[in-house]
């Protein structure tokens, strides 16, 4: 591995570690088998090599109640299986943060099976879709189920373009209700992590969505209803 992308990899535990500090638990990362744990071991420790006293990631198996686990992902099979999990958790909100529609993971017939059931079983349900421009929106229109899907359902499924300043966030992230998160500190990296019951680490991504949400407003000329 280069240089630089062990720091990058470092500097991506090291933000682990430090969104994790609310939970004030420390965070346990599971996976199933101990050639993963002993992995997983290895980059956990780059993230504590600089953490803040008193931050820990641990490798070990998860106890029985599990409420604050983070599971580390490294590829687009766990980032894609991980996005089905968590929105089919959601019970009336679904809010993504991604540069274009990313079709490796949102215009996947699994995944457009979720949001589809999700949307059409509860009334009161709503997906939100944050891309990062126009141009991305376009590009990604021609031939996108997802896309499809939402001009035909308008009134629950809303896509907008970033306001001008939130345009540069190169991180990714699909958020249900406000527990569980698929997170990925660059959107052009399948490496990331998941809480599938983490509210602390969903409700703090969901506040910096809603934010970014909400000064988006003015751009709903720019959303997916104009071809």
């Amino acid at each position: 591995m280069t240089g630089l992308a062990l720091r990058e990899r470092s500097g991506f535990y090291h933000h682990l570690a430090a969104i994790a500090q609310p939970t004030g638990d420390g965070v346990t990362v599971s996976r199933e088998n101990t050639t993963t744990r002993a992995r997983l071991a290895r980059l956990a420790s780059f993230a504590l090599a600089d953490a803040p006293a008193g931050t820990v990631i641990s490798p070990l198996p998860e106890p029985a109640v599990e409420p604050e686990t983070l599971h580390v992902l490294t590829s687009i099979a766990e980032i894609r299986s991980a996005s089905e999990t968590v929105a089919a958790s959601g019970q009336r909100l679904i809010s993504i943060l991604t540069p274009d529609l990313e079709p490796e993971l949102y215009d996947q017939p699994a995944f457009l099976e979720v949001i589809k059931r999700f949307v059409l079983a509860r009334s009161f349900a709503k997906v939100r879709v944050l891309l990062r421009d126009q141009a991305r929106l376009s590009n990604s229109g021609s031939g996108n189920r997802f896309v499809a899907m939402a001009r035909r359902l308008t009134s629950c499924l809303e896509i907008r373009i970033r306001a001008p300043q939130f345009r540069e966030h190169h991180c990714a992230y699909c958020i249900a209700d406000d527990r569980a998160i698929v997170y990925r500190l660059r959107a052009d990296r399948w490496d990331g992590i998941a809480g599938f019951n983490n509210p602390p680490i969903a409700r703090q991504y969901l506040q910096e969505f809603d934010a970014m949400w909400q000064a988006s407003a003015e751009d709903r000329d720019l959303r997916v209803g104009q071809r």
